[in-house]
């Protein structure tokens, strides 16, 4: 006679209907807007080069998509490299800031204060000193992403639970030791919290830069279009600049969940792990 087999676990059914409902709300919400402005526009007649129907878009997107597709290889590659530059930046920046407090004293509340400098007014010099080219995009995608790179790292590397580090320095750990297995560790929620904002907010540095001074990009397709009342297509560059930072988000979202597991346990999750008294 055959043993039985084990029931499945309640965890599984529970999650794939969770992550079908994170999915299936937010679709059915863009589908009833889509609806909604497809139907709006026909009954009022709006004329195209003010308010295109989502119709024209799809169809401006399917007509041009080689256009499309070039542009936004372009501005996606720029996004890539300012974010990682800006990573970089960031990260240097928090640890050294951490490291030094004679330095945080004298360059954190410089670099605040930068923070309200507009980007607009930025952007014409780094075309002046880095060209029309790439050079100017990324560094533009770097300086927006690298201030919550720091601002995160620095938090999270001071927020180390002081008994942790009592026990720290009765075991004898040296600074470098606290520092890399204590701190770092406990700063990597805070750090993927910046890196989440950051990968939002690189593909704004890289078509500013476009909008200032470019020959190719979504930005630069964007104010082409406008200019010649195409509006269609500008609503075209707009949808193809979304994949591009939910693209990044997800990959960040990704290697927290495999680096922090625990972060995305629901309530659910650890009811059903706590052992039933």
């Amino acid at each position: 006679m055959r043993p039985p087999e084990p029931a499945p676990s309640p965890r599984a059914p529970h999650g794939q209907r969770q992550r079908l409902q994170r999915l299936a709300y937010p679709a059915l919400l863009v589908a009833a807007l889509l609806a909604l402005w497809e139907a709006g526009v026909r009954a009022l007649e709006i004329p195209h080069y003010i308010l295109p129907a989502p119709s024209q878009v799809a169809e401006a997107l399917v007509t041009h998509r080689g256009v499309f597709a070039r542009h936004t290889a372009i501005t996606a590659l720029e996004v890539l490299l300012g974010g990682a530059l800006g990573v970089a930046v960031g990260l240097v920046l928090g640890f050294a800031l951490f490291l030094s407090p004679a330095l945080e004293k004298a360059l954190y509340p410089l670099l605040v204060a930068s923070q309200n400098v507009p980007v607009f007014a930025i952007a014409p010099l780094l075309v002046v000193w880095f060209g029309y080219g790439l050079g100017s995009k990324v560094v533009m995608a770097a300086i927006i992403v690298f201030f919550p790179i720091t601002l995160a790292a620095l938090n999270g590397l001071q927020r180390t639970d002081a008994d942790h580090l009592r026990l720290f320095r009765t075991m004898g750990a040296t600074p470098a030791q606290m520092l890399w297995k204590l701190r770092f560790p406990t700063a990597l929620p805070a750090l993927f919290a910046g890196l989440k904002l950051s990968a939002v907010y690189s593909t704004i540095g890289a078509v500013i830069g476009e909008w200032v001074g470019a020959g190719a990009g979504l930005g630069y397709l964007m104010l082409s279009a406008n200019a010649q009342l195409r509006i269609a297509m500008v609503f075209g560059a707009i949808l193809c600049l979304t994949p591009i930072g939910l693209g990044l988000l997800g990959l960040v979202t990704w290697l927290e969940r495999r680096l922090l597991p625990w972060q995305h346990l629901s309530r659910e999750d650890l009811a059903l792990n706590t052992p039933e008294s």
